[in-house]
């Protein structure tokens, strides 16, 4: 029977489009195939509360550092950048005052010698040390991590950041950032930047890699779609689909079709059968692995199941307070002249980050694996529509987004009535000016059990890949980072994939190389 495509990407999160982009403008005729409604998953903007928010943070750093713009033409659908400056706003729950980021090293070095001289010295040190490295894993995430590929890129660098690399990422993020620092505002933010959105300790061994997140804001600047995050997947998608790629929502799938070792097709949920050579799964690898090839798989991905059936499963840790608020929040912990002498007119530009202790962190993640929310949690806080008018809502005011982390899936009573996004906004408030709560109009809470219910994200957990370049490199999970899989045709990309998480874009981009790569070798799909 012929193929009615010869390829299929499910899922039309930001991934899936820049592997279905790709291979559109490639030449090959490529269908994605979204279960939910609209395509985006957690990188999109959704009408609510009478206006448009982020389904989850609006900052876009690492997608940047990609050529994605240029190669799939994104400007001229309609993508446009407000640059982030500073970088983020780092505040502390027991220590003050803030510390101001920016893009600019230099303009940072000076912003600390106002608000933290005694770390001046320290956050040079730190940098010296870490920007070589993060260049290193900025390049690597650009190709499949296979160990020519790596090997090419540490010769290009001359080695420089792969001893520091290597070192770092044996490590926790809190040795290797108290070997630089001693402010716990310096400290806490970066941990609640690094290994915290991973949804780890900063103390876990390995983690150390996450201590390079600070560095990377110096190497690329962040920025925010104009129109919010969701603008990058309309224009994804207007990319694909001017290549003559075919986007259809609302249309789950229920399993692959396989002929001997070799996939030829999904069925949909009513059981039709769409046929193609080529299959790229970018959503939750489980889903694939473990329920669409079925029970029992076929024998090319026997081991593969087995290995994966014997996989910890993990429960979201993030929720997201969305509102629609009169008044701008204004940190009482960054006066007014500490603003003009770091030369920040609106520090709510940026994301503002309000940490604990890193010792604190720890414990809040432990109060998350035990059900509990920690009293003083780490809070991500954003006003998009003070950079983007466009995000504003009718009739005026602003859209506010308070991402709170290690918030149990399974919260003792239930998410349902519960008191503690309250708190968490009465928390917020009792650090900003007076009036805050006051001026909230309406406001809504995307707990891990909404994110399962409406992003399809099983017990509310978003899919990271986490091991790092290296791991990668060691290839034990091949299908995790070399995308491919024992079953000819099939692939898996999307954020459990090498390089990860976050608004990326990169593991997407990578996974169409290697099925075009292999296409070139064989003449057809491998």
């Amino acid at each position: 029977m012929p193929a009615d495509y010869e390829a299929i990407v499910v899922g039309g999160g930001h991934n899936g489009l820049v592997c279905a982009a790709y291979l559109a403008r490639s030449g090959l005729r490529t269908l994605v195939l979204e279960a939910r409604d609209g395509v985006g998953g957690c990188a999109s903007t959704v009408a609510a509360l009478g206006t448009r928010v982020n389904i989850c943070n609006c900052d876009h750093v690492a997608v940047r550092s990609l050529p994605l713009a240029e190669e799939l033409d994104l400007a001229a659908h309609g993508l446009r950048y407000l640059d982030l400056d500073p970088a983020q706003v780092l505040h502390s729950w027991s220590e003050g005052p803030p510390a101001v980021l920016f893009h600019d090293v230099e303009r940072t070095l000076e912003s600390l010698h106002v608000t933290h001289p005694d770390q001046v010295g320290g956050y040079r040190r730190y940098l010296d040390d870490a920007l070589p490295a993060a260049r290193l894993v900025q390049e690597i995430a650009m190709a499949t991590p296979t160990p020519g590929a790596v090997a090419r890129t540490v010769a290009r660098r001359r080695a420089a950041g792969a001893a520091r690399l290597l070192r770092w990422s044996r490590r926790s993020a809190a040795q290797v950032l108290r070997a630089y620092l001693s402010s716990e505002t310096l400290l806490g933010g970066a941990a609640a930047l690094g290994p915290a959105i991973w949804g780890v300790s900063p103390h876990l061994k390995g983690t150390g890699l996450g201590a390079l997140r600070l560095a990377t804001s110096h190497l690329v600047k962040g920025g925010r779609p104009v129109g919010g995050s969701g603008a990058l997947v309309d224009a994804l998608r207007a990319s694909f689909e001017a290549a003559g790629g075919v986007t259809r929502c609302a249309t789950p799938v229920e399993s692959l079709l396989v002929e001997g070792d070799a996939v030829r097709g999904v069925r949909a949920r009513g059981g039709e059968e769409v046929l193609a050579p080529t299959v790229v799964v970018a959503c939750d690898p489980r889903f694939a692995i473990l329920e669409w090839l079925g029970d029992p798989p076929p024998a090319a991905a026997a081991s593969l199941a087995e290995r994966w059936q014997a996989r910890p499963r993990f429960d979201g840790y993030e929720s997201k307070v969305d509102a629609v608020v009169d008044h701008l929040p204004r940190f009482t912990d960054l006066d007014e002249g500490v603003r003009q002498r770091v030369g920040v007119s609106e520090p709510l530009v940026p994301t503002n980050v309000l940490a604990p202790t890193v010792d604190a962190i720890a414990a809040a993640h432990r109060d998350g694996m035990a059900g509990r929310v920690a009293r003083e949690p780490i809070m991500l806080v954003n006003v998009p529509s003070v950079l983007d008018p466009s995000m504003a809502p009718i009739g005026g005011g602003h859209v506010f987004s308070l991402e709170v982390l290690f918030t149990p899936y399974a919260l003792p009573g239930g998410w349902m009535g519960s008191s503690e996004p309250q708190r968490w906004l009465e928390a917020f408030a009792a650090r900003v000016g007076p009036g805050f709560l006051d001026g909230v109009r309406d406001w809504r809470a995307m707990t891990p059990d909404v994110y399962e219910r409406e992003l399809n994200l099983p017990r509310g957990y978003a899919q990271s890949f986490a091991g790092g370049p290296l791991a990668a490199l060691l290839g034990r999970e091949p299908e995790l980072s070399r995308y491919r899989t024992p079953v000819r045709g099939l692939y898996l990309t999307g954020a459990a994939t090498f390089p990860g998480a976050g608004v990326w874009g990169a593991s997407g981009r990578n996974t169409a190389g290697v099925v075009l790569a292999e296409r070139d070798r064989s003449g057809r799909a491998a």
